[in-house]
């Protein structure tokens, strides 16, 4: 199993600490009776859209439509921007004028991904298949 989870969430409360966090999930992960040997954690500093703004191509086609095409400029570094959530936001608003659905759209950026290879500039990302690769589903 692959736990991953927002350094920084939007809530932002207190200060971050992967340290804590990590205790907190081994302490839920014992409560519910989950062999914690069978986990592996991975944090990602800002938020999951990070890896979405990664791949700049998934976010045009699922903004596009026939009759007006949408270009979305790369985010190089996409894990170093500053809440990667409120700039799909923006995006979305910009393009469609109405705001990003987390619960909704993620999964169709993510689904619209024509490869992981601007994925894999995503540090967090490449620990996450490693993880992935390594754990018994």
């Amino acid at each position: 199993m692959v736990i991953i989870w927002d350094l920084c969430p939007t809530w932002g409360e207190g200060n971050p600490c992967r340290h804590n966090d990590r205790e907190d999930i081994f302490r839920a992960l014992a409560v519910s009776k989950v062999d914690a040997k069978k986990v592996a954690l991975v944090c990602i500093k800002e938020e999951l859209e990070a890896w979405l703004l990664a791949d700049e191509r998934a976010l045009s086609n699922i903004l596009s439509r026939p009759t007006h095409p949408v270009s979305i400029k790369r985010t190089r570094k996409s894990e170093q921007a500053h809440n990667p959530k409120k700039r799909i936001t923006q995006i979305f608003r910009e393009n469609t004028g109405r705001p990003y659905n987390d619960l909704l759209d993620a999964e169709k950026m993510a689904k619209a991904m024509p490869n992981f290879a601007r994925l894999k500039r995503c540090d967090t990302f490449v620990r996450f298949a490693r993880k992935v690769a390594d754990t018994e589903l």
